[in-house]
């Protein structure tokens, strides 16, 4: 049942899509600098001193050094570019929104980190000996692991990013869907004063905004009809019990509806004490 209220601009343009895809670029170039800088200048330092137990920080490190402040300035952009995808798959305050940019951003993550870290495979320092640390120790298991590292942080970033494709399409879709029903509802819905029967908050904030789920009753054609829904307002619009709401219900459909707060009710907001944090 589609019954979430999305407290934003009513004429704000729903262009999440086209937002990710403009900072996704950008996000995924930056992952992939993190990734090769990170990979040269950190992981392949680690693993020559795992499997060959060497110095490699030593006063001939300054390739190593400028590596590391590469990956220090890389990641720092990236992660602020990955936290703006955040943002811009948001359509109002909706957690729905913010699930696709959280998906979005993870997969500029590990897309760019693969991208990276395989365009680094070539410039791994190659161990002094494969199989054995110098004179004549045996690797263990795990060193045959760090050995491959250079291989397997791409290939794991890889997979993880073809994930990410999958569940960030399902997601398109699902939101596509969901726009669709609240776009088509407000075009040919019909609105109505509701009552509320029953609140009860949902312990959850969304964008500093309580969510509740609520119970109105609300009259139709073919009579009044009670439904279940959820919706998040600021505190001041709260619902209470007896307090009236804006309804927006599809007439072939009165299950389908939208709950806006009514700003012409004086009894919405009465009723803080039963959802804001406690202040000690």
């Amino acid at each position: 049942m589609f019954g979430t209220f999305e407290f934003g601009l009513p004429d704000e343009p729903r262009r999440p899509g086209l937002r990710l895809w403009l900072l996704g670029v950008p996000t995924t170039l930056a992952w992939a600098v993190a990734g090769w800088s990170g990979a040269l200048g950190l992981l392949d330092g680690f693993r020559s001193m795992s499997l060959n137990r060497v110095d490699t920080w030593g006063a001939d490190a300054g390739p190593a050094v400028s590596l590391v402040l590469l990956f220090s300035i890389s990641i720092t952009v990236a992660s602020s570019l990955g936290f703006a995808m955040l943002w811009g798959g948001m359509s109002g305050m909706s957690l729905r929104g913010m699930g696709v940019g959280f998906r979005a951003s993870s997969l500029a993550a590990s897309l760019g980190i693969a991208l990276g870290t395989g365009a680094a495979i070539p410039s791994w320092t190659p161990p002094e000996s494969v199989g054995k640390r110098l004179p004549s120790e045996p690797w263990t298991e795990v060193d045959w692991i760090v050995y491959y590292e250079p291989y397997l942080v791409p290939a794991v970033a890889g997979v993880t990013a073809l994930v990410m494709i999958m569940v960030l399409g399902r997601a398109f879709v699902t939101k596509a869907e969901a726009d669709d029903r609240a776009q088509a509802l407000a075009q040919t819905g019909r609105q109505v004063l509701g009552h509320v029967l029953g609140v009860e908050f949902t312990n959850v904030w969304v964008m500093g905004n309580p969510r509740f789920t609520v119970r109105v009753r609300f009259p139709t054609d073919a009579g009044e009809r009670t439904v279940v829904a959820t919706m998040i307002t600021p505190p001041l619009q709260a619902p209470a019990r007896g307090s009236t709401v804006k309804v927006t219900y599809d007439p072939r459909d009165p299950d389908s509806v939208r709950i806006d707060p009514d700003p012409a009710d004086r009894a919405a907001g009465g009723n803080l004490g039963a959802f804001l944090p406690p202040m000690f």
